[in-house]
């Protein structure tokens, strides 16, 4: 908050923002005669889509009061945005202006009252908000000059004017006008600390950081001032005569354990180079001639690590003052990044993981004790860095250690962080910087020929360096590929070195992201040109320039004349076989990009459409992305890093939708993020493999999803079993010995089936199953046979498919498939599927424990036991697991024995799949347990997924409720999985997101309510019979009850189970779809269904009046027609919210509402009011690429509801007044 005083001498608060959507009509209200003489016409959307810096100044009721904008090019038009440096060089003299110091004004406005203050506000936030930016520059037109006191007469006591040069033309027409830093927001003058400075740094001591004033006395700060030599020193920023920041540093750093705990090879290990350095593992030569080369390589590595220096010449003084810089070549070498998250799994093989570099030499660094600056003067943190390294002319890096809750400042938005590796137990993150990069001639421009020796010298780690280089040849001879798509080939340089380059092309494909990718969260897209909008292929940059990164992106944007960049990251296959033929480099910037979140798809019946079908662009199948995005207004905008330990056990579809909703924070960038899997990540099959069908879908995640998250990009993974929790010490235990720390821990392992024990039971003696049910089921604690199967994921399916293929196909054994959930149906069908003999499959079944079955659904039942007959599949009812007899090899079931409710039998078995027993994983209960977490049958929480350990969050089929809510029925199983792993991530996000409100203090005695979610549970799979199966339902505790027939609503269904065409829709009283039942032999578009639910039935075009009337014979077909395909539609909840809101205004007015109405009434009735149709006409018209089929606009407003089959758009009958 800033006081400023009007004209008028009234004082008044404000606060400075950056500008938002919402501000477009205040801003246009602050308009002028004035504004369009100085600024020209202004389209205030359209600048704010491409304005790199847009500052509002509002009161305290956030009314705006001002406005600024700012680009990196000339306003007016005065020359092509690429090439305004030279224009400034040509006709002006003493021009300091660069790319990375200077924006231009291309805006300003404010209440005329506060005109005088906020123009200097405005300018000195914008320092503030970029502290590389030097000068700020405007150019209005010439005849304005001696007039432009009168018109904006305090705009004149900001800027100053430039001189022309000698026979320049641009001053006649043009006048440039130039505010430097130094009048408002100056860099701070930095000196050695003194005692006396004790007293003025104290008060920021104490205010500012409560981690120092717990960690250190009071006196703390005085005895490092005191005891200074020339291994510890502190400096002081000072604004005029005050001390405002403090710096202690010491040139002793433990570079040895930085080594263990941090990926730091890039860096050389922080070591001065030395010919005994072994950089890479060594190698046993088998021949003479490798002896020599391996010597050879040796004796190069050596030369490009000491030999090959250059020293730079005096060009940036604020440097060199006190001496040169060098810098070799190693530091310009890039490591070989892949599309995984550093130390992301565990090694494979030991002697490889193991592996460390060893740096003989001397350290290289100095490190930073201790620093603290005044929140008013912290955007000037990095003018501490010119003097210290003066301190330590002897060391090249500087380094701070952080921990890891404390927010990264603005001071370390100039360091590199450094990857920890994933076993690091040191509780700090490392942040460090290179002294090459107080450099300030950070030069961008578009690669020449005489670039190639230089970027093959940066290129000559990279595997995809042969790629880059192409493209780079491309470039220099023909700007386009073969195919006619325009290529652009950028490199930065510093002293004439090449320390970065990217290429880029146009995106050709934008239609396909628009329509697969919610880019509009980011831009307004229809103010962008098709040309405005470019494909990132590569982007290498030395890492001791990362800092530069953006400013690289926004001059590539500004160079290449467009405003979107565009960076996808394709899913790896096994062995490569669906990456992408031109393979993309993992950008250095991809943590400056935003990830954008996909956007569900309708899955179009294209032959009923027909010409009314979506463009192929829309909807064509290709390989599915992750897609990452930058644009103008992003590049000046930070993340909020959050260096938080989250550790993740499970890969669960709880725990996928956790880490799903914190990557996808535009604002935020998780750096430790872990998940603990046995299998680690899921979706790395092939897409349509056969294994998957063994168990049932819950239709949470797919293999597109998968590779639309690009989880591996932002998720370290530790491949391994959980095996205990040490709480007092913080970490994870996994596989028996790799100890994994956490701040906060996340349990979504779920519940997995178990290996079942028999119960011993003598079948000679005929016992009944009543005698053997008190030890049924338990948990088998012995070696598992080989052949022996519980399926829990996709890999345990993949290792069963291929036991099979290799040892059950071709041979003449039994199958026994035993358990009582859905999963047998499934098991049963794919094993037939595989071409095993029905009369060779066993389905056994235990006694129920409950009247409901499995399907819960008499005639899709009866339907599968017919196909189960018809493929003589024998079946066995209340049938419980007795004991097993090894064979010949003790490893393998070779016959199993049961006792059933009349008599008992034997199988003789090739292989055994159980179902039958589903609980915590005992080694999870195991660590649970002995980590005194509270254990109730299932692992207890509060409404807010915590544990009695603060810092211990669980979720999911593995918890349950406490006792204090009184619903033990009602745990995470009953709920859709997704769902609750987005509101787990929610309810941390305010642990870690500043920008959140803080919530207001419940209501006294809501702490004891349960939370309620709404979303669907869906499960599907392919039944015997080949009959696809979907079944969707809300949320509920299974009862063993009839439902009431006055609360149970409408039914209805079209089809027969035998005749593989059934389709059942429950309504319940409100007329709202409540659950949707499908057994077809043909597939079905499963996703599109699930549209369906909660929705009213006359939003599905009056489904009941005309189930009464007979129209409707086939609900597949009904929901395959045109009017349908708006409802399935991911912006369709956006109209009904719009349309709700408008009703309900409407009735609080008197207006007439068609709520009640009948069809046959409404077609008697005025069109749709235009409250209601504008709404949908914008709607169509705006998503228009993905809804052809409805009717043109100048007729939707009106015409009489479609009966079934025709097409029509949403009009009163179909939306607004069903939303009432």
């Amino acid at each position: 908050m800033t006081p400023i005083t009007s004209s008028g001498g009234k004082a008044e608060v404000f606060r400075a923002r950056r500008t938002e959507s919402r501000d477009v009509s205040d801003i246009i209200n602050l308009f002028s005669y004035f504004t369009e003489v100085i600024f020209g016409r202004i389209d205030v959307v359209y600048l704010l889509e491409k304005a790199n810096l847009a500052l509002t100044l509002c009161n305290e009721k956030d009314e705006v009061i001002a406005h600024a904008a700012f680009l990196d090019y000339p306003n007016w038009n005065i020359t092509d945005q690429s090439e305004w440096e030279s224009f400034l060089d040509e006709n002006y003299i003493n021009n300091k202006c660069t790319p990375l110091n200077t924006l231009f004004m291309h805006l300003f406005v404010a209440k005329n009252e506060y005109r005088a203050a906020c123009s200097q506000e405005v300018v000195r936030r914008a320092f503030i908000t970029v502290p590389e930016l030097q000068f700020i520059l405007l150019f209005i037109p010439a005849d304005e000059n001696l007039d432009f006191c009168h018109s904006e007469p305090e705009m004149g006591n900001v800027f100053e004017k430039m001189v022309a040069a000698p026979g320049s033309v641009v001053d006649t027409n043009f006048t440039l006008l130039v505010f430097p830093r130094h009048q408002y927001h100056p860099q701070l003058h930095i000196r050695q600390a003194r005692l006396e400075d004790y007293d003025h740094l104290m008060p920021i001591w104490t205010h500012q950081n409560e981690t120092l004033k717990e960690t250190y006395s009071e006196h703390f700060l005085a005895d490092l001032i005191a005891h200074q030599d020339e291994e510890n020193q502190a400096v002081v920023c000072e604004d005029g005569d005050t001390a405002v920041g403090f710096m202690s540093l010491c040139s002793q750093v433990n570079v040895s354990l930085f080594q263990e705990c941090f990926q730091l090879r890039l860096f050389h290990g922080l070591c001065k180079p030395h010919p005994e350095d072994i950089l890479n593992m060594p190698q046993q030569p088998s021949t003479q001639e490798d002896e020599d080369l391996s010597k050879q390589t040796s004796q190069e590595t050596e030369s490009v690590s000491s030999g090959n220096a250059e020293v730079i010449q005096d060009q940036d003084a604020a440097v060199q003052k006190d001496g040169a810089i060098t810098i070799s070549h190693t530091d310009l070498l890039l490591d070989d990044v892949k599309d995984l998250k550093a130390s992301a799994t565990l090694p494979e093989t030991k002697e490889q993981g193991s592996f460390r570099p060893v740096y003989r030499g001397a350290s290289n660094a100095f490190c930073i004790q201790v620093f603290c600056i005044d929140e008013k003067h912290e955007t000037r943190s990095l003018d501490f860095l010119h003097d210290v390294f003066k301190l330590f002319p002897d060391k090249d890096f500087c380094v701070i250690l952080v921990p890891h809750h404390v927010p990264e400042s603005h001071l370390l938005r100039s360091f590199v962080r450094v990857v920890p590796f994933f076993t690091s137990r040191l509780d700090r993150e490392l942040y460090l910087f290179h002294r090459a990069a107080l450099i300030k001639s950070f030069n961008v421009r578009k690669a020449t020929t005489n670039d190639l020796l230089g970027v093959k010298m940066l290129l000559k780690t990279l595997t995809l360096k042969e790629s880059i280089l192409n493209d780079f040849r491309i470039f220099t001879l023909a700007r386009r590929d073969p195919d006619g798509i325009p290529v652009q080939t950028f490199v930065a340089e510093v002293m004439d070195q090449i320390v970065g380059i990217s290429v880029i092309r146009d995106e050709m494909d934008i239609e396909y992201i628009r329509s697969h990718y919610n880019i509009e969260d980011f831009i307004s897209f229809n103010h962008y040109q098709q040309e405005e909008h470019g494909h990132l292929y590569y982007f290498a940059l030395n890492p001791i320039f990362h800092h530069y990164a953006k400013h690289f992106l926004k001059e590539i944007l500004r160079l290449a004349h467009k405003s979107c960049l565009y960076y996808p990251i394709y899913p790896q296959h096994v062995e490569d076989k669906f990456q992408n033929p031109r393979a993309h480099s993992l950008t250095s910037a991809l943590h400056y990009m935003v990830p954008v979140r996909p956007r569900r798809q309708i899955v179009y019946p294209l032959e009923e459409l027909g010409i009314n079908a979506p463009s192929e662009q829309v909807s064509k199948d290709q390989l599915s992305y992750s897609l990452n995005h930058i644009n103008r207004k992003l590049v000046l905008d930070w993340k909020v890093s959050v260096n938080t330990r989250i550790v993740v056990v499970g890969a669960s579809d709880v725990g996928i939708s956790f880490l799903e909703t914190l990557i996808f924070c535009p604002h935020l960038k998780f750096n430790n993020l872990t998940l603990i899997s046995i299998h680690g990540l899921p979706g790395k099959d092939l897409p349509g493999s056969k294994h998957r069908r063994f168990l049932i879908n819950s239709h949470c995640f797919n293999d597109e999803d998968y590779a639309q998250m690009s989880l591996c990009s932002w998720v370290n993974v530790v491949v391994g079993k959980m095996t205990s929790i040490n709480r007092p010490e913080k970490y994870v235990v996994v596989s028996k010995e790799i100890k994994v720390p956490y701040d906060y821990l996340v349990l979504c392992t779920g519940q997995r089936y178990q290996v079942l024990s028999p119960t011993g039971a003598d079948i000679s003696k005929l016992p009944p199953n009543r005698e053997v049910l008190s030890k049924w089921p338990q948990r088998y604690t012995g070696k598992v046979p080989f052949n022996y199967f519980t399926l829990n994921d996709d890999q345990d399916c993949l290792k069963a498919l291929q036991w099979l293929k290799e040892n059950v196909v071709s041979t003449e054994g039994n199958i026994i498939v035993y358990g009582h959930t859905i999963d047998i149906y499934t098991t049963v069908e794919t094993l037939l599927s595989l071409g095993i003999n029905g009369s060779r499959i066993h389905l056994v079944q235990p006694p129920l424990s409950s009247n409901l079955t499995r399907l819960n659904n008499s005639e899709i039942e009866s339907a599968v036991q017919e196909a189960l007959s018809e493929a003589g599949v024998a079946v066995y009812y209340d049938s419980i697991l007795a004991e097993w007899s090894p064979g010949e090899d003790p490893g393998l079931i070779t016959s199993a024995a049961f006792t059933a409710a009349a008599q008992p039998f034997t199988l003789q078995c090739s292989a055994f799949f159980s179902f039958a027993y589903r609980a915590v994983d005992y080694e999870t209960f195991k660590a649970i347990n002995d980590a005194c977490l509270v254990f109730d049958g299932s692992l207890v929480i509060d409404s807010k997924f915590r544990t009695n350990d603060g810092s211990i969050r669980a979720a999911g089929p593995l918890t349950k409720y406490s006792r204090r809510y009184y619903a033990d029925g009602w745990t995470h199983s009953n709920f859709n999985s997704k769902e609750i792993g987005s509101e787990l991530a929610t309810s941390m996000l305010d642990l870690f997101d500043p920008t959140l409100k803080p919530f207001s203090k419940p209501a006294e005695g809501t702490e004891r309510l349960l939370p309620m979610y709404k979303g669907c549970k869906v499960k599907g799979g392919v039944l015997p019979g080949s009959y696809n199966y979907l079944h969707i339902s809300k949320p509920e505790i299974p009862l063993d009850l009839e439902p009431a027939m006055c609360d149970h609503g409408m039914e209805i269904i079209t089809g027969e189970a035998r005749r593989g065409n059934y389709f059942r829709m429950h309504l319940n009283k409100d007329s709202m779809v409540e659950s949707i039942t499908c057994f077809s032999k043909e597939p079905f578009p499963v996703s599109n269904y699930i549209c369906l639910y909660g929705q009213h039935e006359q939003l599905l075009n009056d489904l009941c009046y005309r189930w009464n009337d007979g129209q409707i014979t086939d609900l597949y077909s009904y929901f395959r027609e045109p009017w349908s395909m708006a409802i399935y539609h991911d912006r369709f909840i956006d109209l009904k919210k719009e349309l709700r809101q408008i009703l309900v205004l409407e009735q609080v007015a008197g207006l007439p509402t068609a709520a009640k109405s009948t069809p046959e009434d409404l077609t008697e009735q005025s069109p749709c009011p235009p409250q209601l149709r504008d709404p949908i006409l914008r709607y169509l018209r705006r998503h228009r690429y993905h809804l052809p089929m409805y009717t043109p606009v100048e007729t939707a407003a009106t015409g009489p509801s479609p009966a079934a089959g025709e097409t029509a758009a949403p009009g009163p009958q179909d939306s607004g007044s069903t939303l009432a």
